[in-house]
């Protein structure tokens, strides 16, 4: 930690040192910790709602590597945040 020296410093010159810094570690501090964002799984059936699709279209899309699926226990679940990544804007 650096030292300051303090000689011929006014009280209000050392508030706004201490103020000054205790926001820049403030700000570091927020920088890095921000919160993390629940994973949303989805079944196949939630996922063909959302898209207005039908469950085969996203078997296919599975199957070609479209989208990528997990699974728990015999149930196949699409991560709500990748599917959405796997949407592409068009290009003109």
């Amino acid at each position: 930690m650096k030292q300051v020296q303090l000689v011929g410093i006014t009280p209000d010159d050392l508030l706004e040192l201490i103020d000054k810094r205790l926001n820049r570690v403030v700000n570091e501090i927020t920088t890095h910790l921000q919160p993390k964002e629940p994973k949303i799984y989805l079944t196949r059936q939630e996922l063909a709602e959302m898209l207005s699709i039908d469950v085969s279209t996203i078997h296919n899309w599975r199957s070609k590597g479209i989208l990528e699926a997990v699974q728990i226990g015999g149930r196949v679940f699409y991560e709500r945040k990748k599917v959405e990544e796997a949407i592409v804007k068009l290009k003109r």
